[in-house]
């Protein structure tokens, strides 16, 4: 089961969060059939999603992750709620790109150059959009430089993907610590110094450590309290009905259209890819409804 955590560390100058996501991971390159280097980039973005969605307080509350970039990837869309459910894609899921100078997979390459956004629906008139430029392309770092540059919260990130030779995700997992209004330049230099001489995320999980072991290891002479523990899953919140109001909102003429082919319409989710199929019948009667719709407006 993935899962995350939630403590605190340093008498609360430190929050942190750390988690595994493998099954989450593979479940999305499983639905999406990504190549691994997309894999890999949409892996840590929702994984990074999941822990910021957490954060969310209302339970209807949403968090959405999106990079856009200059590379062959082009866009990065991840949702996330406080219920550990997280879903999303990448506008392009098979990127083939060479290996790079480290002998890892190419996410920066893949990502190009670009902006991220966090954007926070509250459930208030406009959501929260908060933006700022990428500055490595590797996610971990340019999420770090987005809480400090837009949410004024200097923060470790590290994110990590491992795929395997079969292109299954074999590790997922990372950590968001986060400096508290009041935090020492102290406590904030030990924990740089921890940090820096951590193991890769991929690496530490690959041999067999628990998001426990991580927080032990990092923030266990920091009087370290675990507070919380949620489940972590790859759920969509796409249905039927939701598939339904976007085809009435095509209009009547082009559902009589399609209905009139007689043949039946799938439709996919981009965030999940769960396939919705409908009858020329059904077509139909949507645009019956298309209709209704265009004359009350009228």
């Amino acid at each position: 089961m993935d899962y995350m955590l939630r403590a605190t560390a340093a008498q609360d100058q430190i929050l942190a969060f750390a988690c595994t996501t493998r099954d989450t991971v593979e479940e999305a390159r499983s639905r999406h059939d990504t190549s691994p280097v997309v894999t890999a980039a949409l892996g840590r973005s929702l994984t990074a999603a999941a822990m910021m969605g957490w954060q969310m307080k209302g339970d209807k509350d949403q968090l959405t992750l999106r990079i856009e970039g200059s590379g062959p990837i082009a866009m990065i869309n991840v949702d996330a709620n406080r219920k550990g459910e997280v879903w999303g894609y990448a506008k392009n899921s098979q990127v083939d790109l060479p290996l790079n100078a480290k002998g890892k997979l190419d996410v920066a390459g893949a990502i190009g150059v670009g902006v991220m956004s966090i954007i926070k629906d509250l459930g208030l008139k406009e959501p929260y959009c908060g933006q700022t430029h990428l500055v490595t392309s590797e996610i971990a770092e340019d999420l770090a430089y987005y809480f400090t540059a837009s949410e004024q919260v200097p923060s470790a990130v590290a994110l990590g993907v491992l795929v395997d030779r079969d292109y299954s995700v074999k590790c997922a997992g990372g950590f968001i610590f986060q400096m508290m209004p009041g935090a020492s330049d102290e406590t904030a230099a030990k924990l740089q110094e921890k940090v820096v001489a951590f193991p890769s995320v991929t690496e530490y999980f690959s041999q067999g450590h628990t998001p426990e072991d991580l927080l032990q290891d990092l923030l266990g002479d920091m009087d370290l309290e675990i507070l919380d523990k949620q489940e972590v899953r790859f759920h969509c919140n796409c249905n039927r009905d939701k598939v339904e109001r976007a085809l009435i909102s095509i209009g009547e003429k082009d559902l009589r259209e399609l209905a009139e082919e007689g043949e039946d319409v799938e439709l996919r989710c981009d965030c999940c890819n769960e396939p919705y199929s409908f009858t020329s019948a059904e077509l139909s009667a949507l645009a019956d409804i298309a209709a209704a719709n265009q004359s009350r407006r009228e």
